[in-house]
């Protein structure tokens, strides 16, 4: 369950922005999640809550968006939208992708009091 470490790495940056912005509290977080993250939806939320108890961040709104990720053809040199590892292009069918994002989750904004 990588998803733990995810949400440790995450809650640091948001506290130490929030703190920066004199925030006594975080009331919600955005994050954006990429197609090719791996990232489980229940885990995340689940870990999100655990690691943030007695933080900043203790009982905060989770927003989750998930993004497609974005490749690019070598066969019909084409930038293409994929929604999974395994995906071949929609156009020409090729696997031959080079995957040049949707694999990262996002800190995207912050919601403090």
């Amino acid at each position: 369950m990588h998803e733990i470490s995810l949400c440790l790495s995450a809650l640091d940056l948001i506290e130490k922005q929030a703190q920066i912005q004199g925030a006594k509290r975080i009331t919600a977080v955005w994050l954006e999640i990429g197609a090719l993250s791996c990232i489980e939806e229940s885990a995340l939320r689940f870990s999100f809550a655990a690691a943030s108890r007695q933080t900043m961040a203790a009982g905060c709104q989770l927003h989750l968006r998930y993004l497609p990720a974005q490749a690019w053809c070598w066969e019909c040199s084409t930038r293409v939208t994929i929604e999974r590892h395994d995906a071949g292009c929609p156009h020409c069918g090729s696997h031959a992708l080079q995957v040049e994002s949707g694999s990262n989750l996002q800190v995207k904004q912050i919601e403090v009091e």
